[in-house]
């Protein structure tokens, strides 16, 4: 399944600065890395004198996160704090602030500061230039090990291959979004998001902004391994069934083979030179295992999603909201319910 975007688009510059501004953080056990974060948000609020709300979620932190985001969102009048009722994960928290968002231009950036928030004015003239979705390249990843580099390089490539999907290289979900975006992302429900390929698939007008990605502010990475590999899997099987196609071609070559060496082994014993052998029947017998085991597990990964998806559980609950830095009347938008 090749899934393609419109690339002949006619794009109309804007010519004039937005409305109104949103930024959406999510927080995971930032405690350490608020207090600057704060600091550089401020300088950058006070760049514009249109209304800038910035959202801070917490999705479950288990230190002082959702403490001083409360003590922010008082103190600031720009800071609305959102505290999940769990930790329901990165993408989806993500997914809850957009939900809470009433800006025009929406930017989504991690609290780690390795989003520079300095790049949003670039952002924001490419906007004004027509482009619906101004995402951040990385041109270096500073305080990154190579097992990571190595795994992102070949995640996106192999991705683009398999899905068919123009998800560009080496980014993340640091990117500015028209709200003509943001409503056409808010739309898509499903549980497993990859937002970033969700991005890509609505397609508009979209634009990269090349920049060097610094190391962690403060604190350890929240993205290990695990989830690294656990979002890829996301990934992969919520734009394309592709595994079940692997699958199904695993499954015939496998059959082949088998009966290829069925056709040996007759004309083995015709021959009379056939000694039935311990190591040969186990050999069938594993790979055979093997091969089913791995198609029961493909089939287990599609229908658990499926099962999910029935379910039809809200993607996030809330627990507690601090302040309200944007007016309704500003843009004449309702936000989604914070179940949803």
């Amino acid at each position: 399944m090749t899934i393609t975007q419109p690339s002949t688009l006619i794009r109309t510059p804007r010519n004039r600065d937005p409305q109104s501004i949103s930024l959406v953080i999510p927080c995971y056990n930032e405690e350490e890395v608020l207090p600057e974060l704060r600091s550089r948000l401020r300088e950058l609020v006070a760049q514009y004198s249109c209304p800038v709300e910035v959202v801070l979620i917490d999705d479950g932190s288990k230190d002082r996160t959702w403490p001083l985001l409360a003590q922010y969102a008082q103190e600031d009048s720009f800071i609305k704090a959102i505290r999940m009722s769990r930790n329901f994960g990165h993408q989806t928290a993500i997914t809850c602030g957009l939900d809470q968002t009433r800006g025009e231009v929406v930017v989504i950036l991690d609290a780690d500061l390795q989003d520079p928030p300095e790049l949003i004015p670039e952002m924001i003239r490419e906007w004004r230039d027509g482009y619906d979705v101004v995402y951040g390249q990385r041109r270096k990843r500073f305080g990154e090990s190579v097992s990571k580099k190595f795994f992102a390089f070949a995640f996106y490539r192999t991705f683009e291959r398999v899905v068919g999907l123009q998800v560009p290289r080496d980014t993340g979900d640091f990117r500015l979004m028209d709200r003509r975006a943001v409503d056409a992302l808010q739309s898509l429900r499903e549980r497993h998001r990859f937002v970033r390929g969700m991005v890509s698939w609505i397609g508009y007008h979209q634009k990269a902004l090349p920049y060097d990605r610094p190391e962690r502010f403060a604190g350890v990475t929240k993205y290990p391994f695990r989830k690294s590999l656990f979002l890829a899997i996301d990934a992969i099987t919520s734009f394309t069934y592709a595994p079940l196609r692997i699958a199904s071609y695993l499954g015939i070559a496998t059959s082949a083979f088998a009966f290829l060496y069925i056709i040996v082994v007759i004309v083995l014993k015709i021959m009379g030179i056939n000694d039935p052998g311990y190591t040969s029947t186990m050999a069938s017998i594993l790979l055979l295992g093997g091969v089913q085991l791995t198609v029961l597990g493909i089939l287990g990964e599609y229908v658990g999603r499926i099962f999910e998806q029935g379910q039809q559980r809200p993607l996030y609950l809330i627990d507690q909201i601090q302040g309200e830095p944007l007016q309704t009347e500003a843009t004449g938008r309702n936000q989604r319910s914070c179940c949803q």
